[in-house]
């Protein structure tokens, strides 16, 4: 899967957001380690969702642009 993010310099390093996953972002101190990071945080986001489904009747749809 890929994902927009939006990444941003700051005096501290890179902080980085997923626009889609609200609520899901990270940082670094360099640009490849954000880069590292929010892919971890990522994994963790859609885990969490997978848990917050179970015991739902789950369906999926196509939305076109």
């Amino acid at each position: 899967m890929k994902y927009k993010i939006a990444l941003r310099e700051s005096e501290e390093g890179f902080s980085v957001s997923v626009p889609g996953l609200p609520g899901c972002w990270s940082q670094g101190a360099t640009e490849q380690e954000a880069l590292q990071n929010i892919q971890d945080a990522i994994k963790e986001y859609l885990a969490t969702v997978e848990d917050l489904l179970e015991g739902a009747t789950v369906r999926e749809i196509d939305v076109q642009a």
